[in-house]
């Protein structure tokens, strides 16, 4: 007898929101500024920056391969955590003023799920205060309760693509892996939730459309609407768009 499906996990940047481009860079930028620093990270940067999980460890990268002129300010570790809390200030700011909407058919998918009473949780590697200020300004003051555990930024100590943050949610729920379903949108999250042994939904955005998802249950361009199919990209499933039957059936497959 096949698993029956108890839980749906989602990632957030990228995969319920479409953060990274016109939210975190914008926000990085606006905190170099805040500090008098003449870095800028363009589109095209923020794309290659991308291949580091977490935004402290975003700004060491940056610095250790693409900024090598910089000098280190001696308290090092403090000035880079100085850095990422200002970013964070500025990125919550943005959401508070509804700056950045949810993607296409997320908000149904959660509103249907919770309706059918299946358990909800978040596992992603930014910071719960970005959690909340996604969350808060596009389904509502009280949706952070709507998922049973928010696994997120520095709670476990190795970032995805380590399964540590699934692994931790699941732990948390009380749930094996194969009960559950991820939803990712980008090589280094699908890494993380397969080696947490998690099938994967994968909806991709403009900076990881050319990933290799080999492994996802199904490869989409975006959840979809009724009225605005989502196009398969990845994966032999029939899916006009993502509602819970379709969830269900991909995890049976």
């Amino acid at each position: 007898m096949a698993n029956e499906l108890q839980a749906l996990i989602f990632d957030v940047d990228g995969t319920l929101a479409d953060t990274e481009r016109d939210g975190h860079r914008v926000a990085f930028n606006a905190a170099f500024v805040a500090a008098k620093l003449d870095w800028v990270w363009s589109e095209a940067l923020y794309g290659e920056l991308l291949a580091v999980t977490g935004g402290k460890e975003r700004i060491r990268f940056y610095l250790e391969k693409f900024n090598t002129e910089f000098e280190k300010p001696a308290q090092f570790d403090k000035f880079i955590a100085a850095l990422h809390a200002s970013k964070t200030r500025h990125f919550v700011a943005m959401m508070q003023r509804g700056e950045i909407p949810l993607r296409p058919g997320v908000e149904r998918l959660i509103k249907e799920a919770r309706a059918a009473n299946m358990r909800l949780a978040i596992s992603t590697t930014t910071t719960p205060a970005n959690v909340e200020a996604l969350i808060s300004s596009t389904l509502g003051s009280d949706a952070m309760q709507w998922f049973e555990v928010i696994a997120a930024g520095d709670i476990v100590p190795a970032k995805k693509p380590a399964p540590d943050i699934y692994d931790y949610a699941l732990e948390k729920m009380g749930l094996q892996a194969n009960q559950c379903i991820a939803f990712e949108d980008s090589l280094n999250g699908m890494l993380s939730s397969q080696a947490a042994k998690l099938k994967t939904i994968i909806t991709v955005n403009g900076y990881t459309s050319e990933d290799d998802f080999s492994g996802a249950v199904v490869v989409l361009d975006q959840m979809g609407e009724p009225g605005a199919p989502c196009k398969v990209l990845q994966g032999n499933a029939e899916v006009t768009y993502l509602d819970l039957a379709a969830v269900k059936k991909l995890f049976q497959a």
